[in-house]
């Protein structure tokens, strides 16, 4: 019995013990900050709410945002990710880089690779002109409908379409099941690993157009080293880079901007 107690307080030692190295390193290193977030700190929630990240993010908006209001939904995803759990949006920091930028394109025709739970998607939707559409691509079904949930709250359903599957399949039925001519702006902020071979397969699917505008996510962390040597060394591309920081975090990101020349 005594035996069977001193293991349980070291067991309970040695927990509290990564707790506190990571409290401390989430500080300091943006991987630590990740695998607290994301496999630690969100597992154990998932397990004693029996219920997902994404549907708490949902459930907090439904219940304090006001409904058909696009800027409501942003802010209050912010708040959520900000003060409860971390999520994988663009975040508000970065989110003023997208804005910017959809705001100087105009675009009648948007494609989003990553929708998550719908946060870029209504923060890019909120700013389109009449008549323009966006395009988002989700592989994860669970975060599809999540998103959907998200988009139709905010009030921008008529604007956003949902393709759900991989982006190297979605990208080529553009043109003919999707009726899209050329895109006028793409915001990549799916799989880092995707972006240099979608960029290419856009090129090569001829959706790219003198003037089309990508702007990257987190190139920086988790980082896209291979997108970046693909646009910056392209003659096809005028890249500019934005300084930033991970959403919700002091660890240092950016997005890049890449115009395609033609």
């Amino acid at each position: 019995m005594l035996e069977s107690s001193s293991s349980l307080l070291f067991i309970v030692f040695i927990v509290l013990f990564l707790v506190l190295l990571f409290a401390v390193l989430i500080k300091r290193n943006g991987t630590a900050a990740l695998l607290w977030n994301e496999i630690i700190r969100e597992n154990i929630i998932n397990f004693v709410m029996n219920q997902s990240k994404e549907q708490r993010i949902l459930n907090f908006v439904l219940q304090n945002a006001v409904r058909g209001d696009p800027s409501s939904v942003v802010d209050t995803i912010d708040k959520y990710c900000s003060e409860k759990e971390w999520a994988m949006n663009v975040g508000n920091e970065k989110g003023k880089i997208l804005d910017k930028t959809v705001e100087e394109v105009s675009p009648s025709v948007v494609l989003e690779l990553g929708t998550y739970c719908g946060y870029s998607a209504v923060r890019i939707a909120r700013l389109l002109k009449p008549g323009a559409h966006l395009l988002t691509v989700e592989f994860n079904p669970k975060f599809a409908a999540i998103a959907k949930q998200m988009i139709e709250f905010a009030g921008v359903q008529d604007k956003v379409n949902i393709l759900e599957g991989p982006s190297e399949e979605i990208i080529p039925q553009l043109k003919k099941k999707h009726e899209v001519n050329t895109l006028d702006f793409v915001f990549l902020d799916h799989w880092k690993d995707r972006y240099a071979p979608d960029t290419i397969l856009l090129q090569e699917c001829n959706l790219l157009r003198k003037g089309t505008v990508l702007l990257a996510d987190n190139v920086i962390f988790p980082g896209a080293p291979e997108f970046l040597k693909y646009v910056r060394n392209n003659p096809h591309f005028q890249c500019t880079n934005y300084p930033s920081h991970l959403e919700y975090m002091a660890v240092q990101d950016a997005m890049e901007k890449a115009v395609f020349l033609g």
